[in-house]
């Protein structure tokens, strides 16, 4: 197995710039290490027959030549490669060779995807309303030379690059149209950035805005603005409402302006609906008890409800009839206890 030795920390940045991870030197791998292994056993078998040193003084030697000079680079690797300090070219992936004292690799550049958070705090929007903005940018480097010696730490750089080019637009960028329209505030910041670390050979494939975080008052006063406006457009629906049901009445009107039996029949139905509502209290218009009769009709209705029970047989005399209609029976039939009885009819 390669052994790694870390030679940098990694670390991050004021508001969550990223900065880079540990750099590290490949020393050994499995090839290498198989290869100084059996020159080291070698180098003790010949001491031991001959009884010198020599040997494994010079086996150990060869064997740490061979952990440096002999380098396999993964498949997602690239490894810059200098030689007395010029550049000699960008190795890998696979088995490369090194000259001991002579080559040395300057960086090795991982050209997978890679992802980086970053972040802006307490940032004032071009409507001076402070926000906190989390963000994640997704770049890879493409060219492993300029990676490595046009900048000198590409990590470091796409943080901070990120992070400042996100503070530009929330400062050019009103709330609403940073919390309504993401997409294309991503997308700006994606070609800025990509602008800015082109030259080193990175290129930004997306960013993309996480979570936009603004003050609890605000919340609270944008939540009351909302519930005003739904408000608003509900009153503006009903009174549209209200002017169709107008129009329709309106035609209504004019159909039945020339037509009474027409109307005078629609009254009745509306009568007869309301009538058949047990408990219902019905308001009728004066105008209309006066030109449809509505009284006579309901009062004779509602009389029928009353005195449905038959009167009692035998013969009676005329002097008598009159007496016997004034008098009421206390309990009624309960045959006579219809609809019409038990609804109401209001005359106003």
């Amino acid at each position: 197995m390669p052994l790694k030795r870390n030679i940098a920390a990694a670390g991050t940045g004021p508001s969550g710039a990223t900065l880079a991870g540990p750099a590290v030197v490949h020393f050994g791998n499995p090839v290498s290490w198989v290869i100084a292994i059996v020159v080291l056993i070698a180098g003790m078998w010949l001491t031991m027959q001959s009884n010198n040193p020599v040997p494994v003084l010079a086996a150990v030697v060869l064997a740490a030549i061979v952990l440096f000079s002999l380098q396999i680079a993964q498949a997602w690797e690239k490894a810059v490669v200098l030689r007395f300090g010029h550049f000699r070219g960008v190795a890998g992936p696979g088995i490369f060779g090194l000259i001991p004292a002579i080559d040395v690799v300057a960086t090795w550049i991982d050209q997978r995807v890679q992802t980086s958070t970053f972040t802006a705090e307490q940032t004032l929007t071009k409507d001076t309303v402070p926000v906190d903005v989390d963000a994640v940018l997704f770049w890879v480097a493409w060219d492993a030379k300029k990676a490595a010696l046009e900048v000198a730490s590409y990590r470091d750089a796409i943080g901070w690059a990120a992070q400042t080019a996100l503070r530009d637009i929330i400062g050019t960028t009103s709330l609403a149209d940073l919390l309504s329209n993401r997409q294309a505030v991503d997308e700006h910041l994606q070609h800025t950035i990509d602008a800015r670390t082109t030259p080193w050979g990175i290129t930004v494939q997306s960013v993309e805005i996480r979570d936009i975080k603004i003050p609890d008052t605000l919340q609270d006063a944008m939540s009351r603005q909302a519930q005003a406006e739904r408000e608003r457009q509900a009153r503006v629906i009903l009174g549209d409402a209200e002017r169709q049901i107008s129009l329709s009445f309106l035609e209504a009107a004019k159909n039945y302006a020339g037509n009474d039996t027409a109307l005078h029949l629609r009254a009745m139905n509306m009568l007869y609906e309301g009538l058949k509502e047990k408990g219902a209290m019905i308001v009728v218009p004066s105008t209309a008890v006066e030109s449809m009769g509505l009284g006579t009709i309901t009062g004779l209705a509602a009389l029928g409800g009353r005195m449905g029970a038959p009167a009692p047989s035998g013969p009676q005399t005329p002097a008598s009839a009159p007496s016997a209609s004034k008098e009421a029976p206390k309990v009624p039939d309960a045959a006579a206890s219809n609809d019409a009885a038990s609804a109401p009819v209001v005359f106003g």
